[in-house]
């Protein structure tokens, strides 16, 4: 990577899936190379040989993330990412009538370097092991969600032809309701199977509870008493039977990246840190590393962090108007991860449900209550970051006595 002084060609970089337009501009203007390569290896060869050309290149290109990025940060170049939204406004003021090609993409990516790529901040090449844990974190959500459908769907599937499982289980994310549908799968099946291999089954699932044991056998029981037509029955238990083999196979893949999840967050050198978040526990406190990342240059201030997950709001002020709104602009992926560990932290932070309380009370709603804890929270997680120290409950209570905070005034009364 070069500094921006260095710099002496500009190109705007326009990606897609199988090939890729690519236009460099010189430093007055001028454009200097018009060319497409094709995302094969022979494409990315002529990119190189186009290297050699313009040995001091900077690169804007409208992603952060991708294959196209790592083949550009191995090249040696100084990548810039550009927000999509502001990608669209900069090709708009170069062309206002509204034209838009691949080229045109790539021109005004390139001439928006060139003219205010001294502000933009280049992107770094990762830590292997962070990058490695954040496309297992995210992949590992993406499963989640997946199984979260999967789970939805069976659930309408049983309730078109078989209300008893829906009624004898509650928890439909237990690996022990799917087993049921797949040793059951008709309201037939279960009531002829009898009592002995109901109670067999409770047993090995561990499902054998005295306080439940009798509704659930009772809901057995009559559970051929109101279901679904014999043709409902066979075409829906067919699919029932499907999305339970599914997640079940889901379910085992998952483990396995919970596996992996844990031991790259083991190998980590912040791992004491974000595992000492109150709240975080071993599923988040993953997901909020790989997110942040380990650059402790990238976030100058606290502030820098909070506008990057999204808590800090966003100002809009013209004359008389004055309003404050949700930040869109942000990695929702941190947001998500943030959000769920300020909820959590309250659990084990008296402190933490003290100043959500107070909101609550104040008229703010529970989202938004939260986004106003997870952005105190921000706060600490930049200081402990920067000066690589585990949370401290008893350090943090100091520094509130310190400085006076009006959490502590209100936390009597809130008790």
């Amino acid at each position: 990577m070069k500094a921006w002084k260095e710099i002496t060609h500009y190109a705007g970089f326009d990606w897609a899936k199988t090939h890729h337009d690519v236009i460099v501009i010189d430093a007055a203007g001028k454009i200097v190379a018009d060319f497409r390569i094709e995302h094969t290896a022979a494409g990315w060869q002529q990119w190189r040989e186009q290297l050699e050309v313009f040995p001091a290149l900077a690169v804007a290109i409208e992603t952060s993330q991708g294959a196209a990025i790592e083949k550009l940060l191995d090249g040696g170049c100084t990548v810039y990412p550009v927000n999509p939204k502001s990608a669209q406004r900069y090709r708009e003021r170069k062309v206002p009538s509204g034209n838009k090609t691949d080229k045109v993409d790539a021109w005004s990516l390139g001439d928006a370097l060139r003219v205010d790529g001294h502000g933009w901040k280049a992107l770094e090449p990762q830590d292997p092991l962070t990058q490695e844990l954040r496309l297992l974190c995210r992949d590992e959500v993406a499963l989640i969600e997946e199984r979260t459908a999967l789970i939805n769907q069976l659930q309408q599937t049983l309730y078109e032809y078989y209300p008893a499982a829906l009624e004898a289980f509650e928890d439909w994310t237990k690996p022990a309701a799917w087993a049921f549908v797949e040793a059951f799968s008709t309201p037939e099946i279960l009531t002829k199977a009898g009592k002995r291999k109901w109670q067999n089954f409770l047993h090995a699932q561990k499902l054998y509870y005295s306080e439940t044991n009798a509704k659930r056998l009772e809901i057995f029981a009559r559970a051929d008493c109101f279901a679904g037509s014999p043709a409902t029955t066979r075409a829906k238990s067919r699919l029932a039977l499907t999305r339970a083999k599914q997640l079940a196979l889901l379910q085992r893949q998952l483990d396995q990246y919970r596996a992996e999840i844990e031991k790259l967050f083991a190998q980590h050198p912040d791992h004491d840190l974000f595992g000492s978040l109150p709240g975080a526990g071993p599923k988040l406190a993953p997901r909020l590393l790989s997110e942040i990342g380990d650059n402790r240059d990238v976030f100058s201030d606290p502030q820098a962090l909070q506008c990057y997950a999204g808590t800090a709001p966003v100002s809009y002020q013209s004359g008389k108007i004055h309003m404050v709104r949700l930040r869109r602009q942000c990695n929702k992926r941190l947001r998500s991860a943030v959000h769920l560990w300020a909820n959590l932290s309250r659990q084990t932070c008296p402190w933490a449900q003290t100043y959500y309380t107070h909101l609550i009370s104040k008229g703010k709603s529970h989202a938004c209550a939260l986004r106003c804890l997870g952005q105190r929270w921000l706060k600490i997680l930049w200081k402990m970051w920067q000066t690589r120290m585990r949370y401290d409950a008893e350090l943090h209570q100091k520094n509130q006595l310190l400085h006076g905070s009006w959490v502590l005034k209100i936390k009597p009364a809130a008790n």
